[in-house]
């Protein structure tokens, strides 16, 4: 445990991006479980960033992107800090209210937004799909530190939030995964953030 102070603006998605909004954007809907409302899935860490970069070009070409921003995704500082809320415990409230895991999916995603939004609004923080981060993944630094951007190197890359097919455990507020870049399947999917360029 060690405190992290945010400096920089940003904006996070409600939800994951959906299907309906991935192909509205890639041509394209690579998810397994089907449905626009559903969080595309089956997208790698190199797709979503894709995502972000034509997204980012799209919306700044209509002039509705604000100036010195991007659509990217969210750092792990940045992704537990709104999944948290302002909440201390485990989750951002109950978790059968507030997700989709184990103990209530039936194995399978569900449309985003039907559960319970955490305290600032915000839905499906906790399962659904595992949710990839901008970071690389590593140790956590000891003491305290300001907009951490994860570790100098390596390849792994953070997934948070856990997913419809996962424990309880997973979906907390502070747990953490990390897959390959590159890696596609049926747990993860991912959700914007719109960050101060860097």
């Amino acid at each position: 445990v060690h405190a992290v102070t945010i400096t920089k603006p940003f904006w996070l998605g409600k939800t994951e991006v959906t299907q309906g909004q991935w192909s509205a954007v890639m041509g394209n809907n690579p998810s397994n479980f089907k449905g626009d409302d559903r969080p595309v899935e089956e997208v790698s860490w190199e797709d979503a960033m894709d995502y972000c970069r034509k997204l980012t070009d799209r919306e700044r070409a209509a002039g509705r992107l604000p100036d010195g921003y991007e659509y990217t995704l969210p750092t792990e500082a940045q992704w537990e800090y709104a999944c948290r809320a302002g909440t201390t415990g485990d989750y951002a409230g109950e978790l059968a209210s507030m997700g989709w895991y184990d103990g209530n999916s039936g194995n399978t995603t569900h449309p985003v937004g039907q559960k319970q939004a955490n305290p600032w609004g915000l839905a499906d923080m906790h399962g659904n799909v595992w949710e990839w981060c901008l970071d690389r993944y590593g140790s956590y630094v000891s003491g305290a530190v300001n907009d951490p951007r994860g570790a100098a190197s390596g390849t792994i890359r953070v997934n948070r939030g856990g997913s419809w097919i996962n424990t309880a455990a997973n979906c907390r507020s502070a747990d953490r995964s990390g897959f390959s870049p590159g890696n596609r399947n049926y747990l993860l999917g991912f959700r914007l953030a719109l960050s101060a360029v860097r």
